[in-house]
């Protein structure tokens, strides 16, 4: 699994760090830790999962005690047990104990999305669909959930506005169509951005088909809120000339009958704005 750069984490633990610390420091270390103590403690799993975000609990750590040990026992996308032990950390107690709720906090969250992550690619496990997440992200958190989720096997849709075209039902009300959306998309297209363009039935779905001959295709068609019956007859209308999405009412329940009408990627934005956050605790060694 690759790493995310530090640049990219960095900003994210100071902001929580200065959130939690407030206008004075952690006034409870302060009180009750004598100055120079050490703390030696394990950062350690309760419930089974997958990590992600392993790297917060470093950078938040090094952050209030740049001398500190910090030893990583498993890596971003690894599978745990309960009672697994991620990382043992020994530093300064009163730094240690201000980082520990914005470590915890942050590896939390994360191994939270990449585990619910896994449970989707799990379900579509033998289809040849893919899961991907969407950007109902964590405003501020986009780039490590998006981390979190290929972490649990997923895959990544566009990060933001600039990086794809995505023609939604709103953009088409405006168009007057989804084949006139289409084309200007296409027109304007650099040639490294794909186009996608989301169809709400079978309707759309052949006027959009129809642009095939003009050389006007999109690379992509978001199917949305279709039925089973209408993905099905959808994948065949397509006949694998362009990727096809579902989206829309995907959840445990439905996501493997979904996979099985022969789509390309299924887009579920429970990954991020449903996960729960995966229990991991801080026990003193």
């Amino acid at each position: 699994m690759r790493r995310l750069p530090e640049v990219l984490i960095e900003p994210v633990v100071r902001l929580a760090l200065a959130e939690d610390l407030g206008r004075a420091g952690d006034v409870t270390a302060m009180a009750c830790i004598p100055e120079n103590a050490r703390m030696k403690a394990a950062f350690a799993a309760r419930k089974p999962g997958v990590l992600a975000g392993i790297d917060c609990v470093r950078l938040t750590v090094l952050a209030m005690d740049p001398k500190a040990s910090v030893d990583l026992r498993l890596r971003d996308g690894d599978a745990f047990d309960a009672g697994a032990v991620l990382a043992v950390v020994e530093a300064d107690a009163r730094a240690f104990l201000s980082a520990e709720r914005t470590a915890l906090n942050l590896v939390g969250r994360l191994s939270g999305v990449a585990t619910l992550t896994r449970t989707y690619v799990e379900a579509v496990a033998g289809t040849k669909a893919r899961i991907a997440d969407t950007r109902k992200t964590t405003p501020g958190l986009r780039a490590l959930e998006k981390h979190a989720v290929a972490c649990g096997g997923g895959i990544n849709h566009r990060f933001g506005l600039d990086d794809a075209i995505l023609i939604k039902d709103n953009h088409v009300a405006v168009c007057g169509g989804v084949a006139e959306a289409v084309r200007r998309a296409k027109t304007v297209a650099p040639h490294l951005m794909k186009v996608e363009v989301e169809v709400d039935g079978l309707d759309q779905l052949d006027a959009v088909l129809a642009l095939i001959d003009e050389g006007a295709a999109p690379d992509v068609i978001m199917l949305d809120n279709f039925s089973l019956d209408d993905l099905r007859a959808a994948v065949a209308r397509v006949g694998g000339r362009i990727v096809l999405e579902a989206s829309g009412g995907v959840d445990l329940t439905t996501v493997r009958g979904i996979a099985e009408t022969g789509v390309d990627v299924i887009s579920v934005g429970a990954l991020t704005h449903s996960a729960p956050v995966l229990d991991i605790g801080l026990d003193a060694l």
